[in-house]
């Protein structure tokens, strides 16, 4: 249950990206979204009395750097591409994941781990041919990227638990990392100013992604993992249903069968990963 409305937080929150980038750059969105998400942690962790020093500073460093800038790729996509394509696309992450996870662990890659990353990376390819036109292949290239960077932190997240720090103390210093970073980096276009509507629309933005990241924590401390890590798609699905209602735009059945693949093999790739 917590797993599906993390699901649905997530592709509500790509839907309020996709409508703000009429207003805003995509660097813009991603300050504002980290911005208000970390003011939103700030709250809970006064309320909880919880301490902000960690002596796991690297960790968080390096989960927070391939975190933001995968989460930049990830919003300029949304803003370019259909919503369920660059969502699909940054869910790629758990295939990456799966073969990270096995580099860092010193592990082989045995043949039913490969044959289904192998399948999964398929997918990829028809999710992005012949379900996108020309020009968005760049584009689309750059979600994948956002892909690969995420296993990266998703990577960095499961060491950082292994290593017994907490997950409000992960998320809190992702926030504040990608703030950081965020804005720097926002500074060097040109700023829209804001107004009141504008107002209601970033504090959605950070909102339902904080409830999404809160909704699956407590799903994975709650749930068997392979269970919650397969609900975790849904997110494409919620996504690919509001590009139906609110654009008109329907996959084509290559883009379902890609998306199939990706979902499963993701699925399956956690299943055959190695354990820690």
């Amino acid at each position: 249950m917590w797993m599906l409305a993390a699901g649905l937080s997530f592709g509500g929150m790509g839907v309020l990206v996709k409508l703000g980038g009429a207003r805003f750059s995509s660097d813009e969105l991603v300050f504002y979204r980290s911005l208000i998400g970390l003011l939103i942690v700030l709250a809970l962790l006064y309320g909880r009395g919880q301490r902000l020093a960690t002596p796991f500073w690297q960790g968080h460093l390096w989960r927070g750097l391939s975190g933001t800038i995968a989460m930049m790729l990830f919003f300029y996509c949304i803003v370019h591409l259909p919503l369920s394509t660059a969502i699909t696309l940054n869910y790629t992450s758990g295939l990456f994941l799966a073969a990270l996870t096995v580099l860092a662990l010193g592990d082989r890659f045995h043949l039913p781990l490969t044959g289904i990353l192998l399948l999964g990376f398929s997918g990829i390819a028809l999710v992005l041919h012949p379900t996108l036109e020309r020009e968005q292949i760049a584009i689309a290239l750059l979600g994948l990227l956002s892909g690969a960077l995420a296993g990266i932190a998703l990577l960095n997240v499961r060491l950082l638990g292994e290593q017994g720090e907490s997950a409000s103390r992960i998320v809190f210093y992702f926030s504040l990392i990608s703030t950081l970073l965020s804005g720097l980096w926002m500074m060097r276009g040109e700023l829209h100013p804001l107004t009141w509507h504008d107002l209601s629309l970033l504090i959605g933005i950070g909102g339902t992604a904080t409830f999404a990241q809160l909704a699956m924590t407590r799903a994975h401390r709650s749930g068997t993992t392979l269970v919650v890590s397969t609900l975790s798609y849904s997110t494409i699905v919620f996504a690919a249903l509001f590009d139906l209602l609110l654009w008109n735009e329907a996959l084509t059945l290559s883009g379902w069968l890609g998306m199939a693949l990706i979902i499963s093999s993701g699925v399956l790739a956690l299943k055959l990963s190695p354990k820690h």
